[in-house]
């Protein structure tokens, strides 16, 4: 699965992965979701460019954030 597929269905607030968040990570995590949907650019350019202003807006660390999304993968996977 894509970061792209993943993004456009939402499933990562179904799964474990988000569960197993913090409420400033969840937020964290909707944030960078809103924000890729807002830019027009690729897909790549929007996601790292979002993880930045959320990590810092929400003063969440980006490895954390970023471990996040690595582990929202991998279960997606099933892996």
């Amino acid at each position: 699965m894509k970061l792209s597929q993943l993004v456009q269905s939402n499933q990562t607030f179904n799964s474990n992965a988000y569960k197993n968040l913090s409420p400033v990570m969840k937020e964290a995590v909707n944030d960078v979701f809103k924000l890729i949907e807002k830019n027009q650019e690729d897909i790549l350019n929007k996601f790292e460019k979002s993880v930045n202003k959320v990590c810092e807006f929400h003063n969440v660390n980006k490895e954390e954030i970023e471990k996040y999304f690595d582990n929202e993968i991998n279960e997606q996977l099933g892996e």
